[in-house]
């Protein structure tokens, strides 16, 4: 199976909260699309420090975390950040990577999407067992 990347949006959880408490206007909720690297094989979800900043996320904590080459880091956690794909939506927390790191969509974050890696075609894709019923959001 080769390389699956999606793409997601992300969406700052706060200013959700801000918007449905109705402080600032939809058009200021800070959201960023990209094309995030599927990867089954880490947990959580992999930002880079860009994204952070054009975020504004804010640190809860720090994890150690293990890089594809081996090494062990301590990694700075992020969120809460509101996950989008298709027509399914969750909340998580987010790694930070150092530099323009590529985005990685883990495990957790998957299984919030109810999402599965369709590997011949080399997709991510809706899981087409669960119930067919759109996941309505506020904005």
């Amino acid at each position: 199976m080769g390389l699956v990347f999606a793409e997601i949006e992300l969406i700052r959880g706060a200013d959700l909260v801000l918007f449905q408490e109705g402080y600032i206007q939809e058009d200021q909720i800070r959201r960023v699309k990209v094309t995030a690297l599927v990867d089954s094989g880490s947990y959580m979800l992999a930002i880079n420090e860009t994204i952070k900043t054009q975020l504004n996320l804010q640190k809860v904590g720090e994890e150690e975390a293990e890089l594809a080459d081996g090494s062990h880091v301590m990694l700075e956690i992020v969120g809460p950040i509101d996950v989008r794909f298709e027509n399914r939506r969750t909340n998580v927390d987010a790694m930070v990577l150092p530099g323009d790191s590529e985005v990685l969509l883990g495990a957790i974050p998957m299984e919030g999407l109810d999402v599965i890696i369709e590997p011949k075609a080399q997709r991510m894709i809706v899981n087409p067992a669960s119930p067919n019923i759109a996941r309505k959001s506020l904005k």
